[in-house]
């Protein structure tokens, strides 16, 4: 599966509200100037994601985006979910496939494991954990693929 930039960004815009949200909302400029990202891009994402109970907002001069739950209780897995849409690898892995050979179909069991280890993966990994890994990062310059927590 290869996700869209609506889940990697819609990611980075909660990582980054995580991470920056201290001392209040997050404006979404900010966040597009710190990740180079289109603000009219990072506020249909916001909308969804508010939507979605990620995020709540805040209108006025100190308004802005803030995490709606806890850095613990939100999973990579769930945006992705949300954003996505349709979360499996193939069409035919679905609950109405829509081959005619779904039913006796081999290759077909093999796309619903590999959807299911993918999503158990990062069902595993919350914005907890993207946090911690992300200040680690940046306080002693850790390589990018630190960022995932091992989990074997």
């Amino acid at each position: 599966m290869k996700l869209s930039t609506k889940s990697r960004y819609g990611t980075r815009l909660l990582l980054d509200i995580a991470l920056h949200g201290d001392d209040g909302p997050v404006r979404i400029q900010d966040t597009a100037a710190r990740q180079d990202i289109s603000v009219k891009y990072l506020e249909r994402i916001a909308q969804i994601l508010r939507k979605g109970g990620f995020l709540k907002s805040r209108r006025g001069k100190k308004g802005g985006h803030a995490l709606a739950m806890p850095l613990e209780g939100i999973t990579v897995g769930a945006v992705v979910r949300l954003l996505e849409g349709d979360s499996l690898l193939v069409e035919c892995s679905g609950a109405s496939p829509s081959c005619t050979m779904a039913e006796t179909c081999v290759t077909r069991l093999v796309w619903l494991e590999a959807s299911q280890a993918m999503f158990e993966r990062l069902d595993s990994i919350t914005f907890a954990d993207l946090v911690a890994r992300g200040r680690d990062m940046a306080s002693c310059g850790m390589p990018q693929d630190a960022l995932l927590p091992d989990r074997s």
